[in-house]
């Protein structure tokens, strides 16, 4: 595309790319600050004031989210997926700062990496070749939960012959059919609600359910009841550790229902993948994810279901044979 076409907001995204940047935000009464390697720079000398970067933005919007960002009803908060040819992919949230508007992006690498690109350790191929239960992937924002989940994908696309649907806001990855073949829904364009969505993905015949955020007790007890019924289901869920995972999960009900929830992760859940990004010793990787790995065996089953879950560590660190390891 020639440089005179592209929107100023595009110019920015193109330059992200070509510094290898993973975020860039905008706020007004700064500059443009791309996030490179972990870092946050400056990015060229104009500081934006608030008509240049509404206008800046509203400049890659639909009138539909335009509609949706100025309503009140709308949480003047966006997200949405952003595609430029023969740069990239990008997760962009628009939301209100101060009552100016500000923006977050996130480059999205289109190709979908392996776990050994990833620096995953190969116990993720074990977890990949689960049929049936839950596996969560948790971690801090920009931690590459939604990186390491599509990776999961990709690798049962490629090795089996199943129907995978996921359920997504926005859309981050897309996948090409190879052995299995993917269904993508994205909130907001194909279905209204994670609720919808999952009211009627069991119905939808899939092998693998992948929900791209469990953000309540609604889509974590879908998700329980569709492992349960003998689908895989992966979820991400923001949360530090293992252990801290099931109290997020614990946390989404009230108190008389956690008894019955813990038993249904006793039996259901599989595995919780915890993730961070740390500075690589090799400069030429920027960051590589130190990951904590929690496989459901016997002894964990047992702590669950005690309500011991502060002992899940001492586990994992023992089970190393198994797997597991912590962050350490």
């Amino acid at each position: 595309m020639p440089e005179t076409e592209l929107k100023d907001l595009e110019k920015l995204f193109i330059a992200l790319a070509k510094n290898k940047g993973s975020d860039l935000h905008l706020k007004v009464g700064l500059k443009p600050i791309f996030r490179v390697a972990g870092v946050l720079h400056e990015a060229g000398p104009r500081v934006l004031t608030a008509d240049g970067l509404k206008k800046l933005v509203y400049e890659i919007l639909t009138e539909k989210q335009r509609e949706k960002f100025a309503s009140a009803s709308g949480g003047h908060d966006l997200d949405f997926a952003y595609s430029l040819e023969g740069t990239g992919r990008f997760r962009v949230n628009v939301f209100q700062e101060r009552g100016q508007v500000a923006l977050a992006v996130r480059r999205v690498n289109t190709e979908i990496p392996s776990f050994e690109k990833l620096n995953l350790p190969p116990v993720l191929y074990q977890i990949a070749s689960l049929k049936q239960g839950l596996v969560i992937i948790s971690g801090a924002t920009g931690s590459g939960k939604s990186t390491t989940l599509a990776s999961i994908i990709q690798h049962i696309n490629e090795n089996r012959k199943c129907h995978i649907i996921t359920i997504e806001d926005p859309i981050e990855y897309l996948f090409t059919d190879n052995k299995s073949f993917v269904n993508q829904r994205e909130i907001g364009i194909d279905v209204d609600s994670f609720r919808t969505a999952l009211k009627y993905v069991v119905r939808q015949n899939p092998d693998v359910i992948l929900i791209g955020e469990m953000r309540d007790g609604e889509s974590v007890e879908a998700g329980l009841m569709a492992a349960e019924t003998g689908h895989l289901v992966l979820g991400t869920i923001h949360a530090s550790s293992a252990a801290q995972t099931l109290s997020r999960i614990l946390d989404f009900f009230p108190a008389e229902r956690q008894d019955l929830i813990r038993q249904t992760l006793v039996f259901n859940l599989k595995g919780i993948i915890c993730q961070k990004l740390v500075p690589s010793s090799k400069k030429e990787l920027g960051v590589v994810p130190t990951v904590e790995i929690m496989l459901t065996n016997p002894s964990i089953q047992k702590l669950i279901q005690m309500k011991e879950d502060k002992k899940i560590t001492e586990v994992m660190r023992s089970a190393t044979d198994e797997g597991m390891q912590d962050f350490n």
